[in-house]
């Protein structure tokens, strides 16, 4: 598969009152053409700043990279100033924000919120823009495209409004697609039908997703890969199967076991103990180490090792080191 875009060790920071904050500490994947990558995690864990960093919209000051490459089609977005970043922002990379209730403009309508990133972005007519803004609204399903194209924000439903905000990220057909939290504000039926959207969409057009979300039912219906990330780090990657069928960091079990299962009698619901670590100054060893029950004096001294299960399925926890699994089998 053709590799689109790589992180690689990335950082950022943000300066506060209280000192700095590391949000996220050397990220590392890979987007290949067509996939959808989940980024999971729970919230502060460093998952939105991390996409905002792909678009450069990290605001700096306080926010700023402080090392770490971002290639995009071997082009890396970390050394392009400004303009640069505005060609690519909508037309090569585009982005759906959390809430699609504020991602509108309430001034406008949308039909003109729609037209403005093509008119940016591509060499036509308003005539033009129309035609495409409008084949954009019907393929995410707005019924009486037309007639919509004149009407404001609050004269659609939070559905619709999520449909409008993923076709102004795709009227441009970029080739990578960020959408952060794109169900979190919506009921579960509506957030079924944008699933089988992006799947839709997906086999269309060929984007590739990074999917950011802290719902792992979202990410078993949509995601090829998964990344698990905890105290701005990716501590367990691998595929869809590999994660959902065999994870092997505490984190990762953690979050599946808190997940409502509804297909086994009497399943409880059994959550993560603690509190995340503080990111002024993130421990130097395992960062989930103060809430894991398997947790052993080296994971509070030294980072663990990144071990490799398969080509795709690697782990950051000393419990795959040889020393930790003889001392476990002989306690059991």
């Amino acid at each position: 598969m053709e590799k689109i875009l790589e992180v690689k060790d990335l950082h950022v920071t943000f300066q506060t009152y209280g000192g700095e904050v590391k949000a996220v500490r050397g990220v590392t994947f890979d987007l290949y053409k067509g996939e959808t990558l989940a980024i999971v995690g729970e919230s502060g864990c460093g998952k939105s700043v991390t996409s905002q960093s792909i678009m450069r919209l990290i605001p700096n000051p306080p926010g700023k990279i402080t090392n770490g490459q971002i290639l995009f089609k071997g082009r890396d977005l970390t050394k392009l100033k400004e303009p640069e970043m505005r060609k690519i922002r909508g037309s090569d990379i585009s982005m759906i924000f959390q809430d699609p209730m504020t991602a509108l403009n309430p001034t406008l309508t949308i039909g003109d919120q729609m037209i403005e990133g093509i008119l940016q972005h591509q060499h036509v007519t308003k005539e033009e823009a129309k035609k495409k803004a409008l084949e954009m609204m019907d393929l995410v399903g707005i019924p009486s495209p037309e007639f919509r194209f004149k009407q404001y924000p609050h004269q659609f439903s939070g559905g619709m409004r999520q449909r409008i905000v993923i076709a102004m990220a795709l009227v441009c057909q970029p080739e990578v697609l960020i959408a952060d939290e794109p169900t979190t504000a919506l009921d579960v039926t509506i957030q079924a039908q944008i699933l089988e959207l992006f799947k839709d969409i997906q086999k269309k057009i060929g984007v590739s997703i990074i999917l950011i979300t802290h719902d792992l039912g979202v990410v078993a219906q949509v995601a090829d890969r998964i990344a698990v990330m905890y105290a701005g780090k990716i501590v367990e990657s691998g595929s869809r199967r590999e994660i959902f069928y065999n994870p092997q960091h505490p984190y990762t079990r953690g979050l599946l076991n808190s997940v409502p299962r509804l297909d086994v009698d009497g399943a409880e619901l059994v959550p993560i103990n603690g509190s995340p670590p503080d990111l002024f100054s993130p421990p130097v060893g395992c960062s989930f180490a103060a809430r894991c029950e398997f947790a052993m004096e080296v994971c509070d001294k030294v980072y663990p090792f990144r071990t490799f299960l398969s080509q795709e399925h690697h782990v950051d926890c000393w419990l795959q080191d040889e020393r930790a699994q003889k001392l476990f089998l002989t306690k059991t």
